[in-house]
């Protein structure tokens, strides 16, 4: 029996530009992934239904679905960050050169 040598690689801390994503639409869906990773968080913390929570942040449950399913592809940052401003949920940006 033949042995298979198996390599392991480092990831970059994206992982859609590991996935092979260009590096421009990683870090935009990296980025709606933490910002939806917070809107979940939310959510939770609060102990809200996906309907309480689209009334609250008035829209349809069925994006608060999108949401909860990390669907991130479905929503735009704009999109995202005014949730996250009607929860009170604050978001930052960190830039590096």
């Amino acid at each position: 029996m033949k042995k298979v040598r198996t390599g392991i690689t480092r990831g970059s801390g994206n992982v859609f530009l590991d996935l092979g994503f260009p590096p421009h639409e990683a870090a935009v869906l990296l980025l709606r992934c933490e910002i939806a990773e917070a809107l979940r968080k939310w959510i939770d913390c609060e102990g809200l239904t996906q309907a309480q929570a689209a009334k609250r942040l008035g829209v349809v449950q069925p994006r608060i679905s999108e949401i909860a399913r990390n669907k991130v592809d479905k929503l735009s940052l704009d999109y995202l960050v005014g949730l996250c401003a009607k929860a009170g949920v604050s978001i930052t940006v960190k830039l590096a050169a």
